[in-house]
């Protein structure tokens, strides 16, 4: 198994398969769809506050991860293009729905 890089040396368990290389089962996070969605979005955003904390404690973009060599500019911006490809299957399906373009 690939061990997925980290900047921050903490030593926490991933909360979802996030990427499909890094494990055996890539549809475990769909086994069960019983969640609660309010506590989904809470957790996204502690996470997301816990990410922007290590970024700012981070004395250079150019920082070098830990288990990976990749530096933190380049997992930032990797982030954005998932993010901006997400956006865009979102896109694609409200227009499915409503016809209309544009998020």
């Amino acid at each position: 198994m690939v061990v997925p890089p980290t900047v921050a040396g903490e030593d926490v368990p991933h909360l979802y398969y996030y990427y499909y290389y890094f494990y055996d089962d890539t549809n475990e996070d769909f086994a069960s769809l019983d969640g609660d969605p309010a506590e989904a979005v809470a957790v996204w955003r502690a996470e997301c506050g816990h990410a922007r904390d290590i970024v700012a404690r981070a004395p250079s973009l150019d920082q070098t991860a830990i288990g990976q060599p990749v530096s933190l500019r380049r997992i930032l911006v990797d982030m954005i293009a998932e993010h901006a490809r997400h956006d865009g299957h979102t896109d694609l399906l409200l227009q499915r729905i409503d016809g209309a373009t544009g998020c």
